[in-house]
């Protein structure tokens, strides 16, 4: 029996993981991988940083060459070479070598698709301009490192707040440029609550990243002058004009799919090809992983298209195991990722509200600013931290954390306990690392999980930040008890002072015909004043995560309010 030929097409994550998985699992294997571009298996996260020189060598970007993979795997990589056809009755692909431009025909016994995803190109006037850039393979950020110092660039506009975005903002930044991020959206890192993406505005802002939310590009036009601008002048539909001496188009990815769409691949609503939970395609000897497919939400149930590194990685390894006989099942991703962004980081795992509201499924959001560590130990650091679950089931949905330190083990906690299917109220009795320097004797995690637990329990209700504007005072009296310096340094519009150590000597100055909003500086001071007014026979509600929280959302401009929904306000 002859040994199978197995093909795979795109390296990277997804591809090159598959073929390193199948090379462990079957040494007999012939395994061919063909790859468009130059290289086989780059860092493309670490793109970022090779522009703003933090990866310093270009070749510190490359994981493995076409003969690094041959000496220890025994794998053919073919680079430069794109697969142009599949032949599925005859199992062949059609690869043509970009450089020669000779053609052959390759048969397979299961071809895996790692295609990845190309860059969106609306139609805007000049969008391929020289000076504009997308950020997607070792080529174009050698481009970019090029284009910066042969052209002595001062300003630069990124197009689009997502991660890429953002990150090339920062390196630019650290470059010298003077920076503006344009986003279409209200707010920057679509998958955070408008509330918590105020956190990375306010960091953009304190480095003179200009930011401008809201407000898409119309056109690229030519500079009147090369002195004015290298690159082109941004025309924004406010009518702002941004002189740029560089471009970068971060406006986000699809699924590159052309090759299994002429294959009559099946391919999902989202436009990615559809796959079953092996990761197998409408082909049974077809298989595919990565950027180019449609996964399963595990919080919603609803398909999804999800370029991140990680679960392609896993994807690429399942495929293998599938390939070779090993039954392994994808799950489906939680959509966890993390993003640093200067001084800041921000992280999230699961749902946002947003989402959760949309597809009207109910969720109770909490918010709390605990410290990184214990806060007697020098050098704490607050982290703005959301939970989102099922105020029924107590089923953990989701969780947002942004801070200077401290965000990714919290995130990470949880991604654990979503995939494990802890409840928040178990959140409470994980037995997590302390020690000062580290933690606190109540972790983060512990706390997000008490707070749940006070809510499922009927201990405080909760008014969120974007209730604020609509209170009717007739009906809603809103009392701050926080200290006179705190209040100074801002306070919610027309809220009435009683610090918190003076309330029970005040109780007489409270309505007893309207409902409370208590709110401090975070969120536990107002719990505490909450339980206190309740047991006096008052009706409260405490604002989650209270002044902090309100005033992050103040710099998302036109942030909608979530609809009303079935939780605890």
């Amino acid at each position: 029996m002859s040994a199978r030929r197995i093909l795979i097409v795109g390296g990277v994550a997804g591809g090159a993981s598959a073929a390193a998985r199948l090379r462990r699992l079957d040494e007999s294997a012939q395994i061919v991988v063909f790859e468009r571009g130059p290289h086989v298996s780059f860092a493309n996260c670490g793109l970022p940083y090779f522009v703003g020189g933090e990866i310093p060598r270009r070749d510190d970007l490359l994981l493995h060459t076409p003969d690094s993979l041959w000496q220890r795997f025994r794998l053919e990589v073919r680079v430069k070479t794109e697969v142009v056809a599949i032949d599925r009755q005859a199992r062949t692909v059609t690869a043509r070598d970009l450089t020669t431009g000779r053609q052959s025909v390759e048969p397979y016994d299961a071809l895996i698709l790692a295609p990845g995803s190309v860059p969106l190109r609306p139609p805007l006037p000049g969008l391929d301009r020289p000076g504009h850039f997308f950020v997607r393979n070792v080529p174009d950020v050698e481009q970019i490192r090029h284009w910066i110092t042969t052209r002595s660039c001062q300003r630069a506009v990124v197009v689009g707040g997502g991660y890429i975005g953002l990150e090339m903002a920062e390196q630019l930044h650290r470059c010298g440029l003077a920076v503006a991020v344009v986003e279409a959206l209200p707010q920057v890192m679509a998958p955070l609550d408008p509330e918590m993406a105020g956190w990375l505005h306010r960091e953009l802002r304190a480095h003179d990243v200009a930011l401008h939310l809201n407000d898409p590009v119309t056109a690229f036009e030519e500079p009147p002058d090369p002195a004015t601008a290298q690159a082109s002048v941004v025309c924004l539909r406010s009518g702002t004009r941004l002189p740029a001496d560089l471009v970068i188009l971060a406006l986000g990815v699809r699924p590159e799919v052309t090759l299994a769409r002429q294959a009559g691949l099946e391919l999902g609503t989202l436009g990615g090809i559809r796959v079953n939970e092996h990761l197998q395609t409408s082909d049974p000897h077809i298989w595919a992983v990565g950027d180019a497919i449609e996964v399963r939400d595990r919080v919603t149930g609803q398909w999804t298209l999800l370029p991140l590194a990680g679960p392609a990685n896993r994807q690429g390894r399942i495929a293998a195991d599938n390939i070779c006989g090993r039954p392994t099942r994808y799950e489906g991703s939680w959509g966890t990722a993390i993003l640093r962004l200067f001084r800041l980081t921000a992280a999230c795992t699961g749902a946002n509200e947003k989402t959760l509201r949309r597809l009207g499924l109910p969720c109770e959001a909490i918010h709390l600013h605990p410290g990184s560590h214990a806060g007697y130990y020098p050098g704490a650091q607050p982290i703005a931290m959301k939970i989102l679950f099922d105020p029924h089931t107590g089923r953990l949905l989701g969780a947002q954390a942004v801070g200077p330190e401290g965000v990714d083990k919290r995130i990470d906690v949880l991604a654990t306990a979503m995939q494990a299917g802890l409840t928040v109220d178990q959140l409470a009795d994980l037995e997590l690392a302390y020690a000062p320097p580290f933690g606190s004797a109540k972790d983060p995690v512990n706390l997000a999980g008490m707070i749940a637990q006070n809510v499922r329990q009927g201990l405080v209700q909760h008014a969120q930040w974007h209730e604020i504007p609509r209170l009717d005072p007739a009906r809603t009296f809103l009392l701050d008890v926080r200290t006179e310096a705190e209040r100074q340094q801002g306070a919610l519009p027309g809220s009435v002072h009683i610090p918190l150590h003076q309330l029970r000597q005040r109780l007489h100055e409270l309505p007893r015909d309207r409902e409370i909003i208590v709110a401090c500086q975070s969120g536990q001071r107002s719990y505490f004043a909450a339980r206190l007014l309740s047991q006096h026979g008052f009706r409260v509600r405490n604002l989650t995560g209270s002044y902090r929280t309100w005033s992050a959302a103040q710099e998302s401009p036109a942030a909608a309010p979530p609809p009303s929904s079935s939780g605890n306000g």
